[in-house]
């Protein structure tokens, strides 16, 4: 999509709109023989991606404002807009190749596509086509550790630091496996059934004489809440809770 916009509408067409979709705006003015060189290039890429993206063009001449609230000291300038924040920017004409992959890091890739669904066969071929993609990962060794394939599901959630919901299940299946540790198959149990509640009470119930499985305990906890999301009131309530039992 190709859309003109001025300061009048730039607030609901760029900053807005960037909020469910990226809004790329080329700053450009008809005087500019750069711009007329880029814009084509601008066009082709938004249109090759149509629904993913928007291309806003915004005539720098006739929107003063605008051009100097954002900085527009020479043009054509490019800035790409994501959830109403400038995320990527770039000045002046660009090679096709350049402005291509300025576009492709604004869309999901095929392998973020796949992440986004359930069945086994699209999971790993998101992996296949990004070994790094870190939803796909997870949601995969989900599916392993449902089925008792837990060397594999390990294997792919073990390094994936900074994703709670993967340092969850890597610690949960390391508790499985721990001789001698604390007896949570009752939590875990209530967490396979959606009980998620029970499932958090038998977990920090087991908390405090966890011992050396003490910190698994908690990144199991920490990676249920961050499964739950912020806003569910289960986990407003368990996170204070968490806290309470930690400090």
């Amino acid at each position: 999509m190709v859309i003109d916009v001025a300061e009048r509408d730039f607030q609901t067409e760029v900053v807005e709109r960037s909020r469910t979709v990226p809004v790329v705006v080329d700053f450009w003015a008809e005087w500019c023989g750069p711009c007329r060189q880029l814009g084509p290039v601008l066009e082709r890429e938004a249109g090759a991606r149509e629904g993913e993206v928007v291309l806003a063009k915004l005539d720098t001449d006739a929107n003063p404002g605008i051009a100097q609230a954002f900085g527009i000291q020479g043009i054509p300038a490019v800035k790409a807009f994501r959830d109403g924040e400038v995320v990527a920017e770039f000045v002046g004409a660009q090679p096709p190749a350049a402005v291509a992959e300025f576009f492709d890091a604004l869309v999901p890739s095929e392998a973020d596509r796949l992440a986004t669904a359930d069945d086994e066969a699209s999971l790993r071929h998101a992996l296949e086509l990004d070994p790094r993609q870190p939803e796909a990962a997870y949601k995969l060794a989900v599916l392993l550790h449902g089925k008792g394939e837990d060397d594999e599901a390990l294997a792919l959630v073990e390094n994936l630091g900074g994703h709670f919901g993967a340092e969850g299940l890597a610690a949960r299946i390391r508790l499985e496996r721990e001789d001698g540790g604390p007896d949570l198959a009752s939590a875990f149990a209530a967490l396979d059934a959606g009980e998620h509640e029970r499932a958090m009470d038998l977990l920090l119930e087991a908390l405090p004489a966890a011992d050396a499985g003490r910190d698994d305990v908690r990144r199991v906890v920490v990676g249920v809440l961050d499964d739950l999301g912020v806003d569910d009131p289960v986990a407003r309530t368990y996170r204070r809770r968490l806290a309470s039992a930690l400090y």
